[in-house]
């Protein structure tokens, strides 16, 4: 496995998209993608990067050791296989997420949507709930393909619009999918950050956060506490802030959490009272960590 830190920091200072520099490089798109990925590109591909920035290869290319759980994730999502921890990922962390945020959709339903692609006993069911778990899926696809990659506001974007897309808030004019909110909103009584600050915040969110040489748990906790504050969305916060979370696990080597529906309570109180006790939202999330080191253990997948 191999990070492009390096490569990400000199396309991000010199404003250069990856998409422009295999333009200007005459690399394929392909080629651009194993990056995301973490996989190694052609030696002469390599040179071809160097000369352009003027560096040496590892400047911008270093070969890192794959988390087992993340090589497990990989591995089980690009054979499909079903009834391993890819499986029982997508549905619990999909189920959960969207349970906290009120959709009427049972476990053994969303299972059912992702073994099957298809709909049973969802009477009632509003249309959204369906389309946001499918959405979901295709949202934690997302997440362990870029799982290496530093987080950035485009990532966070893609999340929102992977989430949105397809929903009754996309066909909405002032709904902006996979943009920062244009509306001023207000989350369990409390003001969120009003949307022209919004980018701002951002920015210096993950500008601090990405300052951090060793990411801890309770770094990563502190970023989705933040993250939240801000409530950058219209709508979706939770999921993306969540997503992220998980996301920034895999990369950092830390086993990941997942807060279950039945503990949301103690979430939200750790939300609400971070800045006079942060162990409570820990206290949970580290609860939403043994929960998914148990799978771990069950699949008997190696996570030091």
């Amino acid at each position: 496995m191999y990070s492009y830190d390096g490569l990400f920091n000199l396309l991000k200072a010199k404003c250069i998209k990856r998409s422009e520099l295999a333009e200007r490089l005459g690399i394929s798109s392909r080629t651009i993608a194993k990056l995301a990925k973490g996989e190694k590109l052609a030696r002469g591909v390599l040179a071809r990067i160097c000369d352009y920035f003027g560096c040496s290869e590892s400047d911008i290319c270093m070969r890192v050791c794959e988390s087992g759980v993340l090589r497990a994730l990989r591995e089980e999502k690009s054979a499909r296989l079903s009834g391993g921890i890819y499986h029982e990922t997508q549905v619990r962390l999909t189920y959960n997420s969207n349970r906290i945020e009120g959709s009427r959709l049972s476990e053994d339903q969303t299972r059912f949507i992702f073994e099957t692609n298809t709909v049973g006993g969802a009477d009632g069911v509003p249309v959204d709930d369906i389309i946001e778990t499918a959405n979901h899926f295709r949202a934690i696809d997302y997440v362990i393909d870029c799982a290496e990659e530093p987080l950035s506001a485009g990532i966070i974007k893609e999340l929102h619009r992977l989430i949105k897309t397809g929903t009754q808030d996309s066909h909405l004019s002032w709904f902006k999918v996979g943009e920062y909110k244009t509306m001023p909103n207000v989350v369990g009584g409390r003001e969120t950050t009003p949307p022209e600050k919004v980018a701002d915040e951002m920015t210096r969110l993950i500008e601090t956060y990405s300052a951090i040489k060793d990411v801890s748990l309770k770094d990563i906790v502190a970023f989705h506490r933040s993250f939240e504050v801000i409530h950058p969305f219209q709508d979706g916060n939770g999921r993306v802030g969540r997503l992220i979370a998980f996301k920034e696990c895999l990369r950092n080597n830390i086993v990941p959490f997942i807060i279950e529906d039945s503990k949301k309570m103690f979430y939200y109180r750790g939300l609400k009272e971070w800045d006079s006790e942060p162990g409570y939202l820990i206290d949970t999330c580290l609860d939403g960590q043994d929960t998914y080191r148990a799978l771990l253990d069950y699949f008997r997948i190696k996570y030091d």
